[in-house]
């Protein structure tokens, strides 16, 4: 598999042609097309790698990436009490989750309510 091929499965996952990508990266207009042969510059392979949110290695077919948009089960987040999962997968304005905020979203998708609306009643308390 070429790295335009790669870009082309990794387009087609978010909705995007060729040309909106092309577009977004400011890149010439055939540019993406000439990876068929060629190998892109370290430059251009990072940009790609970000834009599609993906190591430079899946893009030259080294490595395997996760499926970009892979949704996130809130429920299952929300019972988790793995503080990794919540940091890992959530957060507020780029900073991590605050013990209100993991509360809030545990009481909108959790199946335990009455022990969450208890431990969010007592976290107010402990103010």
């Amino acid at each position: 598999m070429t790295v335009l091929d790669t870009i082309k499965e990794l387009s087609e996952r978010r909705g995007k042609t060729l040309r909106q990508v092309t577009d977004d990266l400011n890149f010439s207009e055939n540019y993406l097309y000439s990876l068929k042969t060629k190998t892109p510059n370290g430059a251009n392979l990072e940009k790609l790698a970000d834009y599609f949110n993906v190591s430079v290695d899946y893009l030259l077919g080294r490595a395997e990436a996760k499926p970009i948009n892979e949704p996130i089960d809130l429920a299952e987040v929300a019972n988790s009490d793995d503080d990794a999962v919540w940091s890992r997968l959530l957060s507020s304005g780029g900073r991590p989750l605050t013990e209100k905020d993991k509360m809030a979203i545990k009481l909108l998708f959790s199946d335990k309510w009455d022990d969450i609306t208890q431990k969010a009643k007592d976290l107010d308390n402990n103010k």
